[in-house]
């Protein structure tokens, strides 16, 4: 009996599995809300179509075509923008090079992130679908970072980004300035700015050679060198494959970063640029895409004592490619809307700043294609506010990552995440509590 009421069941859902299917590719049509479509003017009373992970109309209503089997959405009184484009996060809990060497390309942060960790959560809190994890910047390169879609996923590979050739999508750390040094060290790490750069010379020059030997080689595998995962991994940097995200901060030292990437012809992503506010011209002139970061309160490292809330204003007087990041936990992924609401506070224009945090972000990444802004054709990448996305009194209400919502401040245990609270964070801290608790919970 028992076997044959297993088959009715087995019968029965392949029956509705046609059903299930439908309803999952079910269009949505969101309607009735302001949407930010960052690449054109706001729309008041507007649609938002989404089917099967893409964006298919956006418009305002009464003149945007809804399809008849849509389910409608009422969003009235609500934002809609596009998710947020965090360039340099360290959610996840992962670690590129350790104390071994200065210089680590070959390291991947990749197998070190636990997408379990309530950082994501947090961030799709804060309305953030795409974010790029960074090692840290103890090492003037701590090895290679990942780009990731926030969707909701048990390990890691369900999160990748991956370019039409199939490969994993992410950059490359690399540092100046403070972070990198250890005075007085009788190892191979440097204890001057000077040193640092020749370092970094160095290792690129050997990678110029190395690519240089594989390529008189054409294939034949008795010409090519031993295989070395460091100097790859550089070698991608310098054919523009591998963008590299450095961390700088004294204006000296954005200017040294400037002239290793001429020198070498790697692409660059400024990360941080406290002093950018002094060399914002030089920025422009060499064409390189600044990350800033928003730091409201004192403190902090002394290279860091000139941040402005002006760089981004500064920077888009120039006319060169601004964008935020959170580098969580500097600031939290909660609150990352907070950046553009205080660049604008310090003169930088609505229009850019809402930029900054979404389509410029992804130009910065390679993903402009994909996502930044709300177009047909585009990944179905939007957050849905209460209310103008630069008020303090506004609040995430729901995040969606290619159609599929990741958080919903509805539901309890997403609503602990965005305020906080006893459970919404350190879960990898050490636990001495004797009972599982997600075993309970069936997690």
């Amino acid at each position: 009996m028992r076997y044959m009421l297993a088959a009715c069941c087995a019968l029965l859902l392949c029956a509705l599995a046609p059903v299930f299917k439908a309803q999952e590719e079910r269009p949505q049509a969101f309607v009735g809300a302001q949407i930010i479509t960052v690449s054109g003017q706001p729309i008041q009373n507007g649609v938002l179509v989404v089917s099967r992970g893409k964006i298919v109309a956006v418009g305002s209503r009464g003149t945007t075509n809804i399809p008849a089997n849509a389910q409608t959405v009422d969003v009235s009184g609500k934002v809609i923008m596009p998710g947020l484009v965090d360039t340099h996060s360290h959610i996840g809990g992962g670690a590129g090079g350790d104390g071994s060497g200065p210089i680590q390309p070959e390291t991947r942060i990749l197998d070190s992130i636990n997408v379990r960790d309530s950082g994501l959560m947090r961030a799709r809190a804060g309305g953030i679908t795409t974010v790029n994890v960074m090692p840290g910047s103890a090492l003037l390169s701590s090895g290679q970072t990942l780009y990731l879609k926030l969707r909701k996923g048990k390990i890691v590979d369900d999160l990748l980004i991956k370019d039409a050739q199939g490969n994993i999508a992410g950059g490359l750390k690399m540092a100046n300035g403070t972070n990198p040094l250890r005075p007085g060290s009788s190892g191979p790490f440097p204890g001057t700015r000077a040193k640092s750069a020749s370092l970094v010379r160095e290792q690129l020059l050997k990678a110029q050679e190395y690519r240089e030997k594989i390529r008189r080689a054409k294939g034949d595998a008795t010409k090519l060198p031993a295989r070395d995962l460091a100097l790859e991994a550089l070698v991608e940097a310098l054919e523009g494959k591998r963008v590299v995200h450095f961390h700088t901060h004294r204006h000296d030292d954005i200017l040294t970063a400037l002239r290793l990437s001429k020198e070498f012809g790697f692409r660059i992503v400024l990360q941080h640029v406290s002093e950018g506010w002094k060399v914002a011209d030089e920025i422009n002139q060499a064409k390189a895409p600044s990350s800033i970061i928003i730091i409201d309160s004192p403190g902090g490292k002394l290279e860091t004592v000139d941040v402005s809330f002006q760089t981004g204003a500064a920077l888009e007087r120039t006319g060169a490619l601004v964008g935020f990041h959170t580098d969580d936990y500097i600031t939290d992924s909660r609150f990352f809307l907070r950046s553009a609401a205080i660049a604008v506070r310090a003169g930088m224009s609505r229009d850019k700043a809402l930029y900054a945090m979404t389509m410029a972000g992804a130009r910065m990444l390679d993903l402009g294609d994909r996502t930044g802004t709300l177009e047909a054709g585009k990944d179905a990448d939007f957050i849905i506010l209460s209310g103008d996305p630069l008020s303090v009194y506004s609040k995430v209400l729901e995040t969606y990552v290619e159609g599929v919502r990741v958080f919903d401040r509805n539901n309890a245990e997403d609503r602990l995440f965005a305020v906080g609270g006893y459970g919404a964070g350190h879960d990898q801290m050490l636990d001495f509590d004797c009972f599982d608790h997600s075993l309970e919970e069936g997690k």
